[in-house]
């Protein structure tokens, strides 16, 4: 299987732009820019986009263990923080609150640390990932 994007650059770094789009057209000419990447201004950059695609890969991997496991998650809400220091990308952090009936936290961690340890993305980034893993009981 292979996936593809195509980033479009005019322009010097600070006044240039570019657009991403991907295969599935998901992104379909997203802008992005230095003051996206580096100011907080409106756009995406590589560094969220990381994250997306880490969040996603490591709550699909916790969803696929838990149930491998006998568990049927009601809700996994994972987000990753991807940071970007000194030129280089130095860690993600992923935060992730689940509500699984019938597990017990040591059980729920075991999993987790596992998926963050085994889902694809975080086999593919060189980089420090940490988790906090919160199980929240149901209502």
């Amino acid at each position: 299987m292979n996936r593809s994007a195509t980033a479009v650059w005019n322009g010097t770094i600070k006044e240039g732009k570019g657009i991403l789009s991907t295969q599935s057209q998901t992104l379909n000419q997203t802008p992005y820019s230095f003051v996206s990447r580096f100011e907080n201004k409106p756009g995406t950059n590589p560094e969220e986009l990381m994250a997306a695609a880490h969040a996603g890969c490591f709550t699909m991997k916790l969803s696929a263990d838990l149930t491998a496991a006998g568990f049927t998650p009601e809700e996994l809400v994972t987000e990753a923080v991807v940071s970007l220091e000194n030129g280089a990308i130095t860690r993600s952090a992923l935060s992730v609150q689940a509500r699984i009936p019938g597990i017990t936290d040591e059980q729920f961690q075991q999993i987790a640390a596992d998926a963050k340890a085994n889902c694809p993305v975080s086999k593919a980034y060189n980089l420090e990932i940490t988790l906090q893993a919160q199980l929240i009981a149901a209502p």
